[in-house]
């Protein structure tokens, strides 16, 4: 289901598309920056649908539910942006309620959807999936905890995410046969996904050499100090040029591509890798922690000269999953069992992933996507068994 929407102060238009329902509801992200076009949340929805699948695993409460995803074509940080993210809430609560569980994502912020969606008494955005929950109530205290918690200054939910990419560069790292803290990484994007990207890594011993924002590319060789960078970073992850040491450079937001790196973790927008200019990478590993960061053409040329890439839906799959381990009682909203089944899960995920693809000779992409096909396909099969057996 596609719907397009249009504001009709400014005119700008938003969009959702619903890719699938599984057990009548959807879940996906809602982002805003200048630009967005239906194609590309269609894409983003059907990536969704792959997170979701990607994490169907015996004995865990949660049970994946459909791909979705919202977009608005505006500039987040122009004036009137909250304003155009309110009427579009408003407009599309209909479809929250019913089918669509929705989050932040690029250029829109956790806190102004749920400040608008209680301002306006619009439910919560976790409204589709409650007919889903055996007890409401207490999934709704394990989530006051698990947004309320805060480690060193920064919210649990801005770190599950970047915490799941930082595993999956760690686990890829070591399949192939590589010492993480010997390693080099730059990150492409530095807010919430790439901020916590940044963190874990170099947490993990993993030297940051370069992080690009959206007004250039700071880098230095030696390694930058991120916890600096993220206590005094913007809003929307700029960067502060004060906080720089001398030693430190900066340079065109572009240099990121070709920056002499181990690992390059694109953590901004969509389509940042391709054909033109993939020929620039000198990396031999890239994790995707935004989504869709490499087009296809790309990746089958970096595949052909050995450079490794680690899908989106599989690597920056930990929040939508965290969501959803949090609400049907998987963990309990803490800080200790969410660090916990976020770093065992996404260290499997790309240890099994990358097992298969090397044994089938097959990209790494290719085997997640086999893995989707089949959880898919079960789920499918456990809907129609409960259908007949309701008839």
């Amino acid at each position: 289901m596609d719907i397009t929407w249009q504001d009709p102060a400014t005119g700008a238009h938003g969009f959702v598309v619903i890719d699938t329902l599984v057990r009548g509801a959807a879940s996906g992200g809602l982002r805003m920056r200048q630009g967005c076009t239906l194609e590309e949340v269609r894409g983003l929805a059907q990536g969704m649908t792959r997170k979701e699948a990607i994490h169907l695993r015996p004995g865990r409460r949660y049970v994946p539910v459909g791909g979705a995803k919202g977009g608005i074509d505006f500039d987040p940080r122009a004036p009137g942006a909250t304003d155009i993210l309110e009427r579009f809430l408003v407009a599309m609560n209909p479809i929250m309620r019913t089918y669509w569980a929705l989050g932040e994502d690029l250029g829109v912020r956790q806190g102004d959807i749920d400040d608008i969606l209680t301002r306006r008494d619009l439910g919560s955005g976790l409204s589709a999936v409650e007919k889903l929950l055996a007890d409401p109530n207490t999934a709704a205290t394990r989530a006051e905890t698990a947004f309320s918690t805060i480690i060193d200054g920064v919210a649990q939910d801005e770190l599950v995410g970047g915490l799941g990419v930082a595993t999956s560069v760690i686990a890829a790292l070591e399949a192939d046969g590589r010492d993480p803290s010997a390693a080099s990484a730059v990150i492409q994007g530095f807010g919430s996904m790439g901020g916590a990207s940044a963190r874990f890594l170099a947490e993990a011993g993993v030297r940051i050499v370069g992080i690009a924002d959206a007004d250039g590319f700071v880098s230095n060789p030696a390694g930058l100090d991120v916890e600096t960078l993220l206590t005094t970073r913007d809003p929307f992850g700029g960067i502060d040029r004060d906080a720089l040491r001398p030693e430190d450079q900066d340079s065109d937001r572009g240099d990121w591509l070709s920056a002499d790196a181990d690992v390059l973790v694109p953590a901004a927008v969509s389509y940042a890798i391709t054909s033109e200019n993939c020929g620039d990478i000198r990396a031999g590993l890239i994790v995707e922690a935004a989504n869709m960061p490499v087009l296809p053409d790309a990746e089958a040329r970096l595949w052909a000269r050995g450079v490794t890439v680690v899908p989106d839906f599989l690597a920056n799959s930990a929040t939508n999953a965290w969501w959803w381990w949090v609400t049907f009682g998987d963990v309990d909203g803490s800080w200790d069992e969410s660090r916990s089944i976020v770093t065992t899960t996404l260290r499997e995920l790309t240890q099994d992933v990358l097992g298969a693809a090397a044994g089938q000779g097959i990209t790494p992409r290719q085997a997640a996507q086999s893995r989707v096909d089949a959880n898919l396909e079960a789920l499918r099969s456990d809907q129609t068994s409960v259908s007949t057996a309701e008839r």
